[in-house]
């Protein structure tokens, strides 16, 4: 079984959370657009000022989706 791997962009300001969701959005667009496989795709709001968008992904596709989306950063997800 493979590793998944969690690539996040990370948002600031009073529109945090709305960004990432919007973001989000076009995450998963992404995906379906390439005919990639993803397994989740979700946002988290770690604070007021601070909200995060992720997909998350089998390490062997990572690569394509780093290299195409630029993503903040990424880890091994649980």
């Amino acid at each position: 079984m493979s590793r998944k791997i969690k690539l996040i962009w990370d948002f600031r300001g009073p529109e945090a959370l709305p960004t990432a969701k919007h973001h989000a959005i076009h995450l998963q667009e992404f995906a379906v657009k390439e005919s990639l496989t993803y397994h989740e795709v979700d946002v988290a709001e770690l604070s007021d000022y601070f909200a995060t968008a992720f997909i998350v992904v089998d390490e062997k596709d990572m690569l394509t989706y780093r290299d195409a989306l630029k993503p903040h950063r990424g880890e091994v997800a649980n």
